[in-house]
């Protein structure tokens, strides 16, 4: 199955999904980055900020990154068809800007397949993890702007 002129690579020549094999590739330094942004009503930032982002269940900013760093090493649980990967490092920074946090997530392995997944998933849930322990104080809490920002080490580095 083609889109865009490329192949979908988890898809076998029936259409049925298969986990890509990734046994003839050398394994290489793989590194990505991925971001998300949470983003709160004015007077809802403005508590945030004043309270140093800590709630009632704790400090939201701690809570998150330990959320998003678990995430990434249980990818391959979540993915049906991601591979499972040994993770060399999980940095997650979770930055203020206007009435948002802006959450970022590198992910750095030896191996044979790309780590994006695992960057994607870390800041999907860093951003679910900030809503859960903010949803009391509103719930038009939007999370948005889930992206792959850099993907290096294989055949197609990335950077947006």
């Amino acid at each position: 199955m083609k889109k865009s002129g490329k192949i979908l690579s988890h898809l076998n020549t029936d259409g049925h999904p298969q986990m890509v094999d990734v046994s003839e590739k050398k394994i290489t330094t793989r590194t990505a980055t991925a971001q998300s942004e949470v983003q709160f009503p004015p007077l809802v930032f403005e508590q945030l900020v004043k309270n140093s982002f800590l709630s009632s269940k704790g400090s939201i900013i701690a809570t998150a990154i330990i959320a998003g760093t678990m995430a990434a090493k249980r990818t391959a649980g979540l993915i049906p068809l991601c591979h499972p990967l040994s993770l060399s490092q999980i940095a997650i920074d979770i930055g203020k800007g206007n009435n948002l946090l802006l959450i970022k997530a590198t992910i750095k392995c030896e191996g044979k397949t790309g780590v994006e997944m695992e960057a994607l998933t870390a800041v999907a849930i860093a951003a679910l993890t900030v809503y859960d322990m903010c949803k009391a104080l509103s719930h038009e809490i939007v999370i948005s702007q889930t992206r792959l920002l850099i993907k290096k080490g294989g055949k197609s580095d990335f950077e947006n």
